[in-house]
């Protein structure tokens, strides 16, 4: 199967479900590169959770707070 984000034929192929589309990829890198958001300030990828405020992501608290969101903590 070729994976949709590097082309390479592979055929140990990912099969990764998201939202109702099916999406295959070589490696989970390729599958991160083309399916974790990014943060919405410092453009890295979101791996877990992250922090949503709205529609918008951001790895942590302080990137959240760099965009004016308030209210996250970083620990309790």
């Amino acid at each position: 199967m070729k994976c949709e984000n590097c082309g390479n034929d592979y055929d140990r192929a990912l099969t990764i479900n998201v939202d109702g589309e099916s999406h295959v990829f070589d490696c989970f890198e390729c599958a991160v590169e083309t399916l974790a958001p990014r943060c919405n300030n410092c453009n890295t990828h979101v791996l877990g959770h992250g922090l949503q405020a709205a529609s918008d992501i951001y790895c942590c608290v302080h990137c959240a707070e760099a965009q004016g969101v308030s209210g996250f903590v970083d620990r309790v």
